[in-house]
């Protein structure tokens, strides 16, 4: 499978000094990364030759968050939604749908910030990525 339109290559992601992840879970998590700036910036930069280094370095950072939720998140699947689990008198509590519910809003909240903090007063071809018109 081929992946096309990437604001940030493999190689790029790796001279940035991201080596957490091969290049196959790297392409998945750049394409979601990419949707998530381009829903912020109503694909202002799609189908775009020269991606500003901001936007790169905006996506270095949201594939790392991308990637740390999906491994937290894969761990609590994993565990059955365990939250803890005591042996003394045996008991185990488990992570409520308002709890799981929380994670999600608190890391959607995350991407966001991310996103605002580095395309927040970037130009693109005369205007504002950020600009959602007033």
């Amino acid at each position: 499978m081929t992946f096309e339109g990437q604001y940030l290559t493999y190689a790029e992601y790796q001279e940035l000094g991201g080596s957490a992840i091969g290049e196959m879970p790297f392409n998945l998590l750049e394409f979601e990364a990419r949707r998530q700036i381009d829903s912020r910036t109503l694909n202002r930069l799609k189908n775009s030759i020269n991606i500003p280094q901001e936007v790169k370095i905006c996506e270095y950072a949201l594939i790392n968050s991308i990637n740390e939720f999906a491994k937290s998140t894969g761990n609590v699947a994993s565990n059955g939604n365990v939250a803890s689990e005591n042996t003394d008198g045996y008991s185990v509590s488990y992570i409520t749908s308002d709890k799981i519910s929380d994670i999600v809003n608190s890391k959607q909240d995350e991407i966001n910030s991310i996103i605002e903090t580095y395309l927040m007063f970037v130009t693109y071809n005369g205007e504002h990525l950020m600009y959602i018109g007033v």
